[in-house]
């Protein structure tokens, strides 16, 4: 049985890197800084590489039903392997069966706020926004996502 390179020498298990509750604060932050720069109370969620929730905020002002809504848009970018939620409905719109089915998968969102949380090539977690626009929620999202590491490096910044 032929193994893919590196599964005998770790036992059969794959290596998963996620983010920190440290760094998860810091994208709370950074998401916490685009809003106020828009002038829109949102809630922020970071969750780790499964879609664990690690931190949340719900700013003053912000909508309550968007409690649950920035957690998963969270979790459907890592239960789909870091799609951002802003990809879905391009993909969705012209399926109609799969479009109908699978919008009733539990959490799954399929409209921007949703962004993935990438160090080097690994998915480490992901960022979910609620409260503003749509391009509003997506625009904080991938501003506190992408705050969290220098561009294509891996390491924190």
């Amino acid at each position: 049985m032929t193994q893919p390179t590196g599964a005998a020498d770790s036992g059969g298990l794959l290596p998963a890197f996620s983010v920190s509750a440290a760094l998860a604060q810091r994208a709370i932050g950074a998401a916490r800084e685009a809003a106020s720069g828009l002038a829109v109370p949102v809630c922020i969620a970071v969750c780790d590489q499964a879609g664990h929730l690690v931190a949340f905020e719900r700013m003053d002002g912000a909508p309550l039903m968007s409690a649950q809504l920035a957690q998963d848009k969270a979790y459907s970018v890592c239960a789909f392997n870091g799609l951002p939620t802003d990809q879905w409905w391009s993909m969705l719109q012209t399926e109609s069966a799969l479009l109908h089915g699978i919008v009733k998968t539990d959490r799954l969102v399929i409209f921007g706020g949703g962004a993935p949380i990438r160090s080097g090539r690994h998915l480490v977690g992901a960022v979910g926004v609620s409260g503003g626009s749509e391009d509003q929620d997506s625009q904080i999202a991938k501003a506190a996502a992408s705050s969290l590491f220098r561009s294509g490096s891996g390491e924190a910044g």
